[in-house]
């Protein structure tokens, strides 16, 4: 059985993120949970998870443990409040974004089905990004760079 407990829980923040999505991370999935995924966020005022998107494969569940973030779906804006959950089935009726707006930080744990490979759709910046089980295979586009099925082939 593997087990995690998020009272003192330790954020890693990547000092290469950009302004806007500077939120901590800690990671839940442990090896032997091969079908399911979790990580436990800390945000910052100002600061969001990832870029609005939706994905195509995977299930998405979000639980807001401490402050009130701004969840954005396709509906707009709303405020979350402390044990929240809402739950992003796949595709573009479920995109999302989540940030804090407010003056203290916020922590929420988001877990998912993990699926290989994967595509996720973002957009407001018109990209697609397909991952794999093997990162130097993952693959992040514009959409505006697709072509043709044969294109390249003789």
């Amino acid at each position: 059985m593997l087990r995690a407990n998020l009272a003192n829980p330790e954020f890693t923040f990547d000092p290469s993120d950009p302004e806007g999505y500077r939120s901590g991370r800690h990671r839940i999935r442990e090896e032997g949970a091969g079908h399911t995924g979790a990580s436990a966020y800390e945000l910052p005022p100002g600061q969001a998870v990832c870029p609005y998107h939706y994905e195509l494969g995977e299930e998405e569940w979000v639980l807001v443990l401490e402050g009130r973030p701004t969840l954005r779906t396709p509906e707009g804006e709303e405020q979350l409040e402390p044990l929240d959950m809402v739950f992003f089935p796949s595709g573009p009726e479920a995109a999302h974004k989540i940030t804090n707006q407010t003056d203290s930080a916020v922590r929420i744990v988001m877990w998912s089905d993990v699926v290989f490979p994967a595509a996720t759709v973002y957009p407001d910046s018109d990209k697609l990004g397909v991952y794999t089980a093997n990162r130097d295979d993952n693959l992040i586009v514009r959409r505006s760079s697709a072509v043709e099925y044969f294109d390249g082939e003789s």
